[in-house]
């Protein structure tokens, strides 16, 4: 399924198709707990509650990183609305009538996450408002309503500064104006998969439910955000040409049930080098600070990633970014030199503003 940052091509996908019933981890699996381990079989209906509150989770994370980078983006920062959108068919046609049990949805798109520090979140939009009508013209439903619904937006959005939204809340039609807002451009992606990784393919990254819960906090799951979209600013699926592979694993883990042993295919990413590491590394730590985010355990955080699921660990983290010292090395550099460099600018003293004479 597609959440989409409406109305750009950066979209939040959580799942899709696939209804075969695999095995899903609960939501409150340990943190360290083994990545192939599996739980008892879940229903769609608590599934489908348990990744839509996984999602929740990466767009709150994300929204920092993606808003206060776009200089770092640039040709791939794009203005975006700043929500989630959603109906029954999200969750493909099978699952229409479990969407709509479990979390109330119908045949109108409905207001999901929403991204803080966005226009949207300064507009007053609230999660669950339905949406009618862009511009007094009618918003699309049904199976087709996400994919149809950025090319309603997309035009408004390069020709206006705000947009009205009509939406339905509690019986009631009212009207909400959206200023867009400038991001970058990638979609954030769940893998429902319980190996402890993520990855990147040049547009999108995927952050694995293992990976979700060995984060103990959202400040780590940052870290590994920042990290993936670091590879994909700096190119490095095209280098590595490694792309291919990556969106072939990213669409594998999108459907909220995918076939068993879907997350193999990690073993035919090739390695990264620890250089390209290195530099994504020092492009996310700078993301980070950017993005108000404390920087102060990333080190701490890999080192317990790798020691946790080592390289030989089946499809994990380690085994594409092998490195770990050699990361670790460039860690510490990259975040005594900002440190340094925020002392220096705080030891800097502020000129007083000239007055202006009187003639």
């Amino acid at each position: 399924m597609k959440f989409c940052w409406l109305a750009t091509l950066l979209c939040a996908s959580i799942l899709s198709g696939c209804v075969e019933k695999q095995p899903l981890t609960r939501p409150d699996d340990a943190a360290n707990s083994p990545p192939v381990q599996r739980q008892a079989p879940v229903e769609p209906q608590e599934a489908i509650k348990s990744v839509a509150a996984m999602q929740d989770r990466l767009v709150r994370v994300a929204a920092p990183l993606l808003l206060k980078n776009q200089g770092s983006c640039r040709k791939l920062s794009r203005p975006l609305m700043g929500f989630t959108a959603r109906n029954q068919y999200s969750y493909s046609p099978e699952l229409a009538k479990e969407a709509h049990l479990a979390l109330n949805l119908g045949d109108a798109l409905q207001v999901g996450a929403i991204m803080p520090g966005s226009g949207a979140a300064r507009s007053g939009l609230q999660r669950g408002d339905q949406l009618i009508a862009v511009e007094d013209e009618p918003m699309p439903q049904g199976a087709n309503a996400e994919q149809e619904a950025p090319n309603v937006l997309a035009p408004l959005l390069a020709d206006q500064d705000s947009i009205t939204l009509t939406v339905q809340r509690n019986g009631k039609a009212r009207k909400v104006n959206i200023s867009p807002t400038q991001a970058c451009a990638f979609r954030i992606e769940l893998g429902n998969a319980d190996n402890v990784n993520s990855y990147a393919d040049g547009a999108r990254i995927m952050v694995t439910r293992g990976m979700l819960h060995f984060t103990q906090s959202d400040t780590e799951l940052a870290y590994v955000i920042a990290r993936e979209l670091a590879h994909n600013i700096l190119l490095h699926p095209q280098q590595l040409k490694s792309a291919g592979t990556a969106a072939e694993i990213i669409n594998a883990l999108k459907p909220i049930f995918p076939q068993s042993g879907s997350e193999n295919k990690t073993a035919d990413l090739p390695p990264v080098p620890k250089e390209m590491d290195a530099l994504a590394d020092r492009l996310a730590l700078n993301m980070l600070k950017r993005a108000s985010i404390n920087i102060d355990e990333v080190a701490a955080f890999w080192q317990r990633l790798a020691k946790q699921y080592p390289a030989n660990a089946s499809n994990a983290h380690t085994a594409i970014h092998r490195d770990t010292a050699y990361r670790i090395a460039a860690i510490e550099k990259t975040v005594a030199a900002i440190e340094a460099r925020e002392k220096m600018t705080r030891s800097v003293p502020r000129r007083p503003k000239s007055k202006k004479r009187r003639r």
